[in-house]
């Protein structure tokens, strides 16, 4: 039925689809089939306010990163795990985090 929801995983983006969605963030690169930014933020306590803040978008989005803090740097991998790579969810994710990172 065309109302029913899909429960099938997001489709893989094609090479060509990442290069072109990532020349419009600058921020990103792709590296081991997942989105990856690195960013330093003026402090520790910064640093964890904005994990937060990315928790709460990740919970609204159904969609969570992966995250290493170490001190002021945050680590950011993004991708779809159901479909073994980078979707347009994790793009979207990208640019929510980019907002919230924005802030600092």
């Amino acid at each position: 039925m065309a109302d029913e929801p899909s429960n099938r995983s997001p489709e893989l983006l094609s090479d060509d689809q990442i290069s072109e969605d990532l020349a419009r963030r600058e921020h990103w690169r792709a590296e081991g089939g997942a989105l990856r930014r690195s960013v330093e933020l003026p402090s520790f306590p910064d640093a964890i306010d904005a994990v937060g803040k990315i928790g709460a978008i990740a919970e609204e989005l159904d969609h969570h990163p992966d995250i290493d803090i170490r001190w002021r740097t945050l680590h950011f991998s993004l991708s779809t795990h159901s479909a073994g790579g980078i979707t347009a969810k994790d793009m979207q994710l990208a640019d929510r985090i980019d907002d919230v990172l924005a802030e600092y």
